[in-house]
């Protein structure tokens, strides 16, 4: 009997990409596409080179897939790929020519009055903001810890930094937003 690939944890899947199940590789697409692309919108503030981002991430995976070690965490692996992507991204850009997003996250879209919605509309591109003159280091580690509510542990992994090193970084992401988001409201 075969077992479905979506009940498959990713070292099993990987391990069937591995020995040739190229479809096998679409299941860890799936897991991933979504968390990966908030992260890079969040982090370079552009759809589009988010997307371009998290399938360079896939492609990237795809192809040095053999080169991770045998039980490695593929998630992490996948995000750190991801990180460093748009790391670069921002190298190559001069942090105030960034765009904004103009409209908020479906996490953030309000279903209520249109009122609400244009409030939170707003706050959201005042947080864009505010997350834009962040140095990189914090705007990542705000992001992975706040936006894709990952653990210390994990994103130390993602990051390749320590546990009190990213809780000083969070830290000091939430006192400087604050401060920026108190100059604008």
């Amino acid at each position: 009997m075969t077992v479905p690939n979506d009940v498959l944890t990713d070292t099993e899947v990987v391990d069937r990409v591995r020995h040739g199940d190229r479809d096998a590789f679409r299941v860890l697409v799936h897991r991933y596409q979504d968390s990966l692309y908030r992260t890079a919108v969040s982090m370079v503030q552009d759809r589009d080179v988010a997307a371009d981002v998290v399938q360079a991430t896939f492609v990237k995976a795809f192809s040095d897939i053999r080169k991770l070690d045998e039980g490695s965490n593929f998630g992490g692996w996948a995000y750190r790929s991801c990180v460093n992507r748009c790391r670069d991204f921002l190298k190559s850009q001069r942090r105030h020519d960034l765009a904004l997003e103009d409209a908020p996250p479906a996490s953030l879209q309000s279903r209520d009055r249109p009122d609400t919605a244009l409030d939170r509309a707003e706050l959201r591109r005042s947080l864009d903001s505010a997350l834009s003159t962040l140095s990189d280091e914090y705007r990542e580690a705000f992001v992975l810890k706040h936006v894709e509510e990952k653990s210390y542990e994990a994103m130390a992994q993602v990051l390749n930094a320590s546990v009190p090193a990213l809780k000083m970084r969070v830290h000091r992401a939430r006192e400087a937003l604050k401060t920026a988001l108190e100059e604008v409201l």
